[in-house]
C-alpha cells in the first residue's frame, strides 16, 4: 500500500496487525502455533469477551482487550507517507523465501518497493571494522552480483554491510537493508544518505515498530530475516565472535547457502570465515562461484565479461613489479620490503603510495602493506616508462 486503505473493514485489520506487533509475549512462533489452531488474533485485538480456551497466556490476553492504540496510531501516520508500506503474512507481497522459516515476521514495515522483498537474493555481511581489502571485496562481489541480477541484502551496520549496499548501488542494482530498528529512525545516524539511496532503488525493511531502539536483542532478529529473504549468505570478513557468524548459521538452519571467502591465516577476521568452510561453507574466490551455485536455482546466469581485476586497472614500471614481487597477500612492513628490495626507504615510501593508489596494494593496520587479489603477477604488467613510476 502506497498511504492508507480505504475501506473500514480493511483499515480494521491493519489495525489489528499493527497492534499486534506491539504486543508482549507475542512472538512468531506462539503467533503461528496460535493460527494453526484457528485462533485468527488479529480480529480478536480490542475484544473484550475472549473465547475460552484459546491457550492465550494471561498477559497476551490482557493486550488483546487494551492494545497500545498510541502506538498503532502513530504506526499509522507513517504508512501514510509516500512509499511506506506494510506487508502482513497475509498479503501476497510477503515474500515467500521468509514465509518459509518457522518464525517468520507477522508482518513487514518497509520504506521503498515492496515488489522488491520477493527478487532473488543474496546476503552479503560481515565486520563491522574490515580491512580495506575487506571492504573492496564486499563492494566488488555486490557490484558483479547486483549486475547478474541478484538483490543484495545486508544490515545497514558500518562496514561490510555498508560496502556491500553501495556496491550493488554503484551498478545500479537493487539493494535491500534490514533495520534493527523502527523505520522511523536509522541506525547508525551516519548512514542517513545511504539509506535514502537504498530506498530509491529498493527497500528498508523491518518487523519493529516505530520508535523501536537499537537494543542489542533486536539485531539477531535481523539477522535471521536478513538470511531468511535470501537464497544464500555470503559472509565477507568475521572474527570467531562475529555477529555474521550467526547470520551465516541461521541461513544454514533455513536450508539456504553459505559461502565465505578466505583470506590470510594471520588475519583475525579471517577467521570466521576459515571456520565456516571447514563446516562446510562453500570456499567463493570469485562472483561466478556464488552464481555458480544460485545461478541454476535462481534462473540467473550471470554476466558474459568478467569485471575487471586490479591487475586491469594499473600498469607497473619497474619499482613497483620490483616491490610487488616481493610482496605476498600477508601484511609486510616497508622496512622488510627496502631490506628485501634493496631499494632507499624513501623509494619504498612512494612506491607504495602509488601502488596503493592504483589498486595493487592495501595498506592495513600498523602501516603493513599486502597486495590485493588480482595484483598476483607483477610480470604481466606493463611500464609505462622508464622512470621507474607506476
Amino acid at each position: 500500500m502506497d498511504g492508507l486503505p480505504g475501506s473500514g473493514s480493511t483499515r480494521h485489520r491493519l489495525r489489528g496487525w499493527l497492534a499486534l506487533m506491539r504486543a508482549p509475549a507475542l512472538g512468531p512462533i506462539t503467533f503461528q502455533r496460535l493460527r494453526a489452531g484457528g485462533i485468527d488474533l488479529v480480529a480478536l485485538v480490542g475484544t473484550r469477551d475472549l473465547p475460552a480456551g484459546t491457550g492465550l497466556g494471561a498477559e497476551l490476553r490482557g493486550y488483546l482487550v487494551a492494545p497500545d492504540r498510541d502506538g498503532v496510531e502513530r504506526d499509522l501516520a507513517w504508512l501514510a507517507g509516500p512509499r511506506h508500506h506494510l506487508v502482513t503474512l497475509d498479503d501476497d507481497n510477503y515474500p515467500p523465501l521468509l514465509r518459509e522459516l518457522a518464525d517468520p515476521p507477522l508482518a513487514l514495515f518497509v520504506r521503498g518497493d515492496p515488489a522488491a522483498l520477493a527478487l532473488p537474493q543474496l546476503a552479503i555481511v560481515g565486520s563491522r571494522n574490515p580491512t580495506e581489502g575487506g571492504r573492496r571485496a564486499a563492494r566488488a562481489f555486490a557490484a558483479e552480483l547486483g549486475a547478474a541480477g541478484l538483490a543484495i541484502t545486508s544490515g545497514l551496520a558500518l562496514g561490510v554491510d555498508a560496502a556491500a549496499h553501495e556496491g550493488a548501488l554503484d551498478a545500479d542494482g537493487i539493494t535491500l537493508a534490514v533495520a534493527g530498528t523502527g523505520l522511523d529512525r536509522i541506525y547508525p545516524a551516519r548512514h542517513a544518505m545511504l539509506a535514502d539511496r537504498i530506498a530509491e532503488r529498493g527497500a528498508l525493511v523491518s518487523e519493529l515498530p516505530l520508535g523501536a531502539a537499537p537494543l542489542p536483542a533486536h539485531f539477531p532478529r535481523r539477522n535471521r530475516i536478513v538470511s531468511g529473504l535470501s537464497a544464500g549468505t555470503l559472509v565477507v570478513e568475521a572474527s570467531l565472535k562475529s555477529g555474521s557468524l550467526i547470520t551465516a548459521r541461521l541461513a544454514a538452519e533455513q536450508g539456504r547457502e553459505v559461502f565465505a571467502i578466505p583470506g590470510s591465516i594471520h588475519n583475525p577476521l579471517a577467521r570466521g570465515c576459515h571456520r565456516l568452510i571447514r563446516q562446510g561453507a562453500k570456499l567463493v574466490e570469485t562472483a561466478g562461484d556464488v552464481l555458480e551455485e544460485l545461478g541454476p536455482l535462481l534462473g540467473i546466469t550471470g554476466t558474459d565479461t568478467p569485471p575487471a581485476t586490479v591487475g586491469q586497472r594499473a600498469a607497473l614500471a619497474p619499482a613497483g613489479q620490483r616491490l610487488l614481487g616481493l610482496m605476498g597477500f600477508d601484511p609486510v612492513s616497508p622496512d622488510e620490503l627496502a631490506d628485501r628490495s634493496g631499494l632507499a626507504a624513501g623509494e619504498v615510501s612512494g612506491t607504495l603510495l602509488l601502488l596503493e593508489l592504483g589498486g595493487w596494494v592495501s595498506c592495513t593496520a600498523g602501516g603493513r602493506y599486502c597486495r590485493l587479489s588480482g595484483a598476483a603477477d607483477p610480470s604481466s604488467a606493463a611500464a609505462p616508462d622508464a622512470a621507474g613510476s607506476p
